[in-house]
């Protein structure tokens, strides 16, 4: 039997994929599945699978950076992922496999039986290593994975302009003064963020900091965006907001 983790953010994903795997591939023993991609680092280091499905587009962490942080590398690696690219390509020259999901089930199975027949006694090692050195990151970092019903988004964070919080839900607003509404809360959409000219100014929402034209004292504190849209900006964050302007 081979031993298995599953990784992904979303506990819909982990459980279909538990069900695929328990049902089609019965060499495959699940002994664990994270949504925390710091929780996975732990416990592949300690468990030490034969086996990861990992999920590359994480809030708090993506599986590249996840992948650099391990301690121990001796697995098969499995990718999934919603993001088609030629770049993913490289993974099947790595001895590194990946499926698109919704995950099809004989793609599963092929994938699986990959890694019975090309047992090794190092399977990733330096491939990862490799791999993980030449990957062009720019490729993953330069768009954001915005995740819909039915379909995902990849695009630059120029092109949004703002993102507001409603409720359990979190609307994009772009450049184009096109606007999405995605089922994630902001504080989940701020993760993603982190990497890129976003700041939280206000509970309520995020603002593309190379959008802010003005920067309004009166009549309460907020800022003035590009499209000339007005967004509060909170007392606990004004003083933040203007030291990072102004640097």
């Amino acid at each position: 039997m081979i031993k298995a983790i599953i990784v992904d953010d979303e506990k819909a994903a982990i459980k279909s994929l538990v069900w695929e795997l328990e049902n089609f591939c019965e060499d495959i023993t699940i002994v664990d599945t994270f949504t925390n991609p710091k929780e996975a680092i732990s416990a592949i280091n300690y468990i030490k699978p034969e086996c990861v499905f990992l999920d590359i587009e994480m809030p708090q962490m993506d599986g590249f950076h996840l992948l650099e942080r391990l301690d121990y590398r001796d697995f098969d690696l499995i990718i999934t992922t919603a993001y088609d690219s030629y770049a993913l390509k490289a993974f099947k020259e790595n001895a590194i496999d990946y499926l698109l999901k919704p995950i099809d089930t004989d793609d599963l199975i092929k994938s699986v039986s990959k890694i019975k027949i090309n047992k090794k006694e190092n399977n990733l090692g330096n491939e990862l290593k490799e791999l993980l050195e030449n990957f062009p990151k720019s490729q993953n970092q330069n768009k954001i994975a915005i995740s819909l019903s039915g379909k995902t988004l990849f695009v630059k964070p120029e092109e949004i302009l703002y993102c507001k919080s409603d409720g359990g839900y979190t609307e994009v607003h772009f450049v184009n003064k096109k606007k999405e509404v995605i089922s994630k809360k902001l504080k989940d959409v701020e993760q993603y963020l982190n990497n890129f000219n976003f700041y939280r100014v206000h509970n309520s929402y995020i603002v593309n900091t190379n959008y802010i034209n003005e920067f309004i004292k009166t009549d309460g504190n907020y800022i003035v965006l590009e499209n000339n849209i007005s967004i509060p900006v909170s007392r606990a964050k004004k003083d933040e907001l203007i030291e990072k302007l102004t640097n």
